[in-house]
């Protein structure tokens, strides 16, 4: 009796330092993927600095802003400016509303797909940057700035629906990803864990698998 006892004695206690574990767990494993975060920005964007000067110079050969700001939705519903590379002309929805008037075939591929063949919007340079991805590279200053992580779902804006795989209930308690299942490929594959739990080795696939897009050129925009 005396044995059964204790054992009920120490079984609430059992559980109550098992949390207290978890969440210190869950608190240090926040603190690495924030160090990793910085220390990986940082080191990309010293190495990436000849790189990111040339596509600067580039962009403002039309004589527009280096930058372009589009509002997403990041942790918490709290909306940031997500930074790229300029990709369209000035006063881009005047022309892409021109364009649509002379074009009417392009009228119903843009209502049901959000793209067209030909955009007219898109410079010359913004093409290849999109082609290739580098037009989000500014988006390593988002990842210093702790609105952004290296690895998370993608940055939706208010108005978009979530990508499947990505609940619409979960993506907001985390930090958006420069990179992520999403951008590799893995559209249809379920994103929880990367919502919910964080795994040094997954980061690291997802950040190589994604270099690997990047460099032949099948970026997902």
């Amino acid at each position: 009796m005396l044995q059964v006892s204790l054992r009920q004695q120490e079984g609430p206690s059992k559980h109550i330092a098992q949390a207290a574990v978890a969440g210190t767990s869950g608190g240090a494993a926040r603190t690495i993927r924030r160090f990793l975060d910085v220390s990986v920005a940082l080191t990309a964007l010293i190495l990436l600095a000849p790189l990111m000067t040339m596509l600067a110079i580039l962009v403002a050969l039309d004589g527009g802003p280096v930058l372009f700001r589009h509002p997403r939705i990041g942790k918490g519903g709290r909306p940031f400016g997500c930074l790229k590379f300029r990709t369209m002309i000035d006063d881009a929805e005047a022309a892409f509303s021109e364009y649509l008037s002379y074009h009417p075939p392009a009228g119903p591929e843009w209502d049901s797909e959000r793209t067209v063949s030909f955009d007219p919007r898109v410079t010359a340079i913004g093409r290849w940057l999109r082609a290739t991805s580098l037009d989000e590279l500014p988006q390593l200053f988002n990842v210093l700035r702790g609105e952004m992580s290296l690895v998370g779902p993608r940055a939706g804006s208010a108005a978009e629906a979530p990508l499947p795989g990505e609940p619409a209930s979960a993506c907001p308690s985390v930090l958006p990803g420069l990179t992520g299942p999403w951008q590799v490929g893995d559209r249809g594959q379920p994103d929880e864990r990367s919502l919910r739990e964080w795994g040094f080795l997954r980061d690291i696939a997802l950040l190589a698998r994604a270099t690997i897009v990047v460099v032949r050129r099948k970026g997902v925009s």
